[in-house]
């Protein structure tokens, strides 16, 4: 008789894998889409289904989804995962799809985490999903307007998945206390108190949840009644520290950098001193942040405070001196700071009002008279007549134009009477009443 190895038991599956939702009546969240009358919901109940991209964070129910289209659905149906299957794999998959095809028969392709594919591997896709050869599901946690090719996102609706609340993490917890599939077939004392805990530890992943709980269940104390249960102590040491959701490459990345400006300009200190914490825990590079400061000091508070640019640069070099996490405090001070500073923009508008005229008007010839003339015949041909040596005059002014006639009298800055660039309006003021009297020009 051969003796059974070790190995060749097969191993249990994961707690979230048991616990997968096998109705619509077992999904938790995603009322949006899946309550009574709601599309996506008709969609599977009438095995009517079209092309489309699941978009949503980890542990939400997009596979799952996915797996009930599989076990409801008349039409052959083919699971890839984006990971592990290149152009050959597609390929066959296509050619097979063809042939279903020919026969009558529908075929739905379920794409796991379909932005891994790359464009070579995406375009494969596209000649069949155009013919209806087959019909594309796609899973993604990224941004499909960013990570999925414009041809084949324009042939696919796109269906949003949220985190789960607190709430629906809790019922899905509970229903693995209960249900035979998970630990209903034991006895397993946790307290109203523990099982929240780990629903607000999830994050609104109920994979994580369920992992969670399964840990903290596997760890518990088991008395000689085969009862277990769950320590205080032995929850701590499961939910120790939560995964930050962040992508350094993708929407969320953008969503949270986004976060710390709009706080910042929106006076706000302690939502931007939160957000840059959750960008730096997350794993950023402070550089990163401390570029995006740099840009802020200047655009959203200017000459209203010339201190700020000098504070967000001194704030940049000691995160490139001492890294992190040392300098979390640095880009903490400058957030702080900024929150507080007086308000302009006036540097922004500047720059894009003298943008608009580059972009839109002829490019004017540089004016004669504040030509460089470095040769004679740069001398002959005029460079630098006239010109006016504004130090050689009293006033340290001159009033000579400096713009090209094409755009005499433009203006581009308009400062603001915030903080500091109040005393820049004045003296700007003062400039140009100067330079119109000297000019013969009237007062506006």
């Amino acid at each position: 008789m051969e003796q059974m190895t070790l190995f060749d038991r097969e191993a249990p599956k994961p707690l979230a894998d048991r616990l997968r939702p096998t109705d619509l009546s077992e999904f938790a969240g995603q009322e949006h889409l899946l309550g009574e009358g709601k599309v996506l919901r008709r969609l599977i109940e009438n095995d009517n289904i079209t092309s489309m991209i699941f978009w949503g964070p980890p542990g939400v129910g997009k596979t799952t989804l996915a797996r009930m289209i599989a076990g409801r659905t008349r039409a052959a149906f083919a699971d890839f995962s984006a990971v592990t299957s290149g152009i050959k794999e597609i390929r066959d998959l296509m050619k097979q799809a063809d042939d279903n095809r020919s026969m009558g028969q529908r075929t739905i392709v379920f794409v796991d985490e379909i932005h891994r594919f790359n464009k070579a591997q995406q375009d494969a896709f596209l000649p069949f999903v155009e013919k209806g050869a087959i019909i594309l599901i796609g899973a993604t946690t990224e941004n499909p307007s960013f990570e999925i090719n414009g041809a084949l996102l324009s042939r696919c609706r796109v269906f949003v998945l949220k985190a789960l609340s607190e709430a629906d993490i809790t019922k899905v917890l509970n229903r693995a206390l209960m249900d035979k599939r998970g630990f209903g077939g034991q006895k397993i004392v946790i307290s109203p108190e523990s099982v929240g805990a780990i629903a607000a530890f999830s994050n609104g992943d109920a994979r994580r949840a369920l992992s969670t709980l399964e840990m903290a269940v596997l760890n518990g104390d088991l008395d000689r009644d085969g009862v277990t249960t769950v320590t205080e102590d032995v929850l701590k040491q499961c939910v120790s520290r939560k995964s930050l959701l962040y992508d350094r490459q993708g929407e969320e990345h953008y969503n949270l950098i986004s976060a710390l400006h709009k706080s910042m300009r929106n006076s706000d200190p302690d939502a931007a001193v939160y957000w840059l914490s959750r960008m730096l825990e997350a794993g950023e590079d402070p550089l990163y942040i401390a570029r995006r400061v740099v840009r802020f000091a200047a655009e959203d508070v200017g000459l209203a405070d010339p201190y700020a640019m000098t504070l967000a640069v001194s704030a940049y070099q000691a995160c490139h001196f001492i890294g992190m996490p040392e300098c979390s405090v640095h880009l903490t001070e400058a957030v702080v700071y900024l929150s507080l500073a007086p308000r302009s923009n006036s540097m922004e508008t500047a720059y894009n009002n003298a943008k608009r005229d580059v972009e839109e008007m002829p490019d004017e010839p540089v004016p004669l008279i504040i030509r460089n003339a470095p040769t004679k015949l740069m001398k002959d041909e005029g460079y630098g007549d006239g010109y006016m040596y504004a130090h050689d005059y009293e006033d340290r002014l001159t009033a000579m134009e400096c713009l090209p006639d094409a755009l005499a009298g433009r203006v581009y800055y308009e400062p603001s009477k915030e903080g500091r660039e109040k005393a820049f309006s004045e003296r700007l003021e003062e400039i140009k009443r100067w330079k119109r009297e000297h000019r013969g020009q009237e007062d506006p």
